[in-house]
Parts: structure tokens; C-alpha cells; sequence
């Protein structure tokens, strides 16, 4: 009898084991993020703020002012930063994927260890920025070496050297 019990309640412990949902650890960041969508933001003045973690999907930012503005671990998905003041932001860890930076203003930016993938610098001021570790397209980061010049102020790194020029 004693062993019919032990069998039993081994069978009730694997069958509860089987059907739990993992628990899955996450950062504060990754559940206090906050998510934009196909919003216009043209023109707007936002420098020297904080949007660490944030999510934007379609979002026009053109011609706004992003100037020292916090984008740490922040997410362009397809979306315009044309003529976009971004001097002295910084993007670390941040993902822009099949967004436009065309005629941007990213002088003295930090994109360390940024994905940027699919996406177009062309006319960027890049003066100062740091790419190091960055993800970029090869055609991409061709232009940006032809056009590089200056040292980040904040990390000491010479733009030709963070982008492998």
C-alpha cells in the first residue's frame, strides 16, 4: 500500500511539473517600457529627454530636436529622423531597424553596441559620434567612413575608429 501512495503522489508532482508556466526574469527596464505608434512628432522639441527603453513604430520625428536626449536601449522601427537634431544623445544599446536619419544631426551621438540595421545615414553629420560595436548594412557604414571625422566628448573615441574605418 505504502508504495502505491509513493507512486501516486510521484505521478500528481510530474503531472503538476507539466503543466506550470516558466517564470521568466526580466530587467525594470524591459517592463516599464513605453511603446509609440505612428505618431507625428515633426517639429517637436524633446531634447534632454528621457526615453530610455522606448519603443517608437512609424513615428515621424523630422525636424524635431532629440538634442542630448536619453535613448539608451531605445527602438526606431521604421521611422523618420530626417533632418533630426540628435547631437550628444545617447542610443546605447538602442535598435533602429529600417528607419532614416537622412541630413541628421548625430554630432557627439553615442551609439555603442546599437543595431542599426536597414537603415540610412545619408548627409548625417557624424561629426564626434561613437559607433563602436555598432550593427550597420556595409554599404552603410562605407558612407559614414567616407564622411567621418572627429572624437566623441564623452567617450574619447574617434568616429573612424568606432565605426572599423
Amino acid at each position: 500500500m505504502k508504495a502505491l501512495i509513493r507512486i501516486a503522489v510521484l505521478l500528481v508532482v510530474v503531472v503538476s511539473l507539466c503543466f506550470v508556466a516558466p517564470a521568466y526574469a526580466s530587467s525594470p527596464a524591459a517592463t516599464s517600457r513605453s511603446a509609440v505608434d505612428s505618431e507625428d512628432f515633426a517639429n517637436e522639441d524633446f531634447s534632454g529627454q528621457n526615453f530610455q527603453g522606448s519603443e517608437f513604430t512609424q513615428v515621424n520625428f523630422r525636424n524635431a530636436n532629440l538634442s542630448n536626449t536619453d535613448l539608451r536601449g531605445a527602438v526606431f522601427n521604421s521611422s523618420s529622423l530626417q533632418n533630426t537634431n540628435l547631437h550628444g544623445t545617447d542610443m546605447t544599446n538602442g535598435i533602429a531597424y529600417l528607419s532614416k536619419f537622412t541630413g541628421a544631426d548625430l554630432s557627439d551621438a553615442v551609439l555603442v553596441e546599437a543595431i542599426l540595421l536597414r537603415s540610412t545615414f545619408d548627409g548625417a553629420n557624424i561629426d564626434g559620434a561613437d559607433f563602436s560595436f555598432a550593427v550597420l548594412d556595409g554599404s552603410q557604414q562605407k558612407k559614414l567612413c567616407a564622411a567621418a571625422t572627429g572624437t566623441n566628448s564623452v567617450t574619447g573615441i574617434a568616429t573612424t575608429d568606432s565605426l572599423g574605418c
